[in-house]
């Protein structure tokens, strides 16, 4: 029996390690090494935030041949091993004091900078948590309840972050702002659908082209509710930095991953073993549930009719989905879990079909899973199991009907984070 033919006949073996695969794509160290900066003649600053943190600090501290200096911030519960970059965690995805502490730490280690002087900003998903700054006359409780308000509100994280972005100190580009006029090298870790750069972690280094009128216009379209004390600054506020500041024209933004990298991985690995695979999209966005539907909905025509592809196959996706949360309230769980139950109710009793969905980062949502594997298998056992999956689903509550079925995949922080990852196979 070859490799292939018995990874076919253990398919969540194969999706974990097609899952292992994407996250060590990951590994933002060989872009770092190939973009890494001339070193200046002044100091060298380092500032970070976000999932992946840590694993940057790691890449950058093991290749630059000179001294550093700087802290990066990322999750509770992550660590780094850095010899001259100190490490702090703050709180996501909901901010909290450590993160007040650790971003006017940043800004202070940026501030009195000369143009001989280079600040290495090491930018991954996450960082918008993890960087409460909230802007004079606003309070940490402001932003707190503006980021519980976006969070619940299913907006896509385009619309979060040009929202976040207009009441941060050291968002929209601010922190860049602030090093000036030292020369600010950015590397970004991307779990943006589409790579927007600028939208990773609301850009601390990194503006984008939206206004206040923007952000008070997707506030109204998602219906978000925001404080008295966000109500008053939003009407008189003179909004974030834009790409055309002049303080901006020297620094330099690298890509150093992203899902679409990890995808193209998983896919060479799945392609070596001899099995068919297609990658759908790296961008693909939209309710958690309904984005399922589609997924079951081709799996079954591949299945039952062989288009668009003949079984046996692989098809693959990312990006990020979202959960609005109703008027039931909010159970436990995340999108990639709340993507696997709507994707096992509609694949029910059908053999063959194996799904895996889990966040790169290694945490779903509200609990310590990663996300699981469904197949035709899931609703039956759940509902043996005493769970009533409309019910579930109706209160979001994903990670319980999963944990009924022994579907959860749980492998805890990765140390990066290129958004959600999904692998979905079909067999003959």
């Amino acid at each position: 029996m070859s490799l292939s033919e018995a990874l076919l006949k253990d398919p969540r073996k194969l999706l974990v390690q097609l899952f292992n695969v994407a996250v060590s794509a990951g590994n933002p160290l060989p872009g770092i090494k190939r973009h890494l900066p001339a070193m200046p003649r002044g100091r060298t600053i380092v500032v970070g935030a976000g999932k992946a943190a840590g694993q940057m600090a790691e890449a950058l501290e093991s290749v630059w041949n000179g001294p550093l200096e700087g802290t990066v911030v990322s999750r509770h519960g992550t660590s780094a091993n850095l010899k001259q970059i100190e490490f702090l965690t703050a709180s996501h995805p909901v901010p909290d004091e450590a993160g007040l502490v650790a971003s006017a730490k940043l800004l202070d280690l940026v501030r009195n900078l000369t143009a001989d002087d280079l600040v290495i900003a090491l930018i991954s998903g996450g960082g918008s948590a993890l960087l409460p700054a909230p802007q004079d006359g606003l309070s940490l409780e402001d932003e707190i309840f503006l980021n519980e308000s976006l969070l619940r509100s299913g907006a896509p994280i385009s619309s979060m972050n040009a929202v976040r972005k207009q009441v941060s100190k050291i968002k929209g580009g601010r922190l860049a702002i602030a090093a000036y006029p030292a020369k600010v090298v950015t590397f970004v870790v991307s779990d943006i659908p589409g790579d927007n750069l600028s939208l990773v972690s609301s850009g601390p280094t990194i503006p984008d082209s939206n206004t206040i009128q923007d952000a008070l216009r997707f506030l109204q379209q998602f219906n978000i509710p925001i404080s008295a004390g966000l109500s008053k600054f939003f009407s008189k506020a003179d909004g974030a930095p834009l790409p055309t500041d002049e303080r901006l024209e020297r620094n330099d933004i690298y890509l150093v991953a992203s899902a679409g990298q990890s995808l193209e991985a998983a896919a060479a690995f799945s392609r070596s073993l001899g099995i068919p695979t297609y990658i759908l999209s790296d961008a693909i966005e939209g309710e958690a549930r309904e984005i399922a539907k589609m997924h079951a909905a081709i799996a079954r025509e591949i299945k039952h009719r062989n288009q668009p592809f003949n079984a046996p196959c692989l098809l693959l996706s990312g990006g990020e989905t979202t959960v609005t949360i109703g008027q039931q309230g909010e159970g436990k769980g995340g999108r990639n879990s709340e993507f696997l139950l709507s994707f096992a109710e509609n694949i029910s009793g059908i053999k063959k079909i194996h799904c895996l969905a889990a966040d790169t980062d290694g945490i779903d949502g509200s609990e310590i899973n990663a996300g699981g594997i469904v197949d035709g298998t899931t609703s039956e056992r759940i509902v043996k199991a005493g769970g009533n999956i409309a019910k579930l689903l109706a209160k979001h509550d994903s990670w319980t009907a999963l944990n009924l079925a022994d579907d959860l995949l749980t492998t805890g922080p990765t140390g990066t984070n290129v958004n959600d990852f999904r692998a979905i196979l079909i067999t003959q």
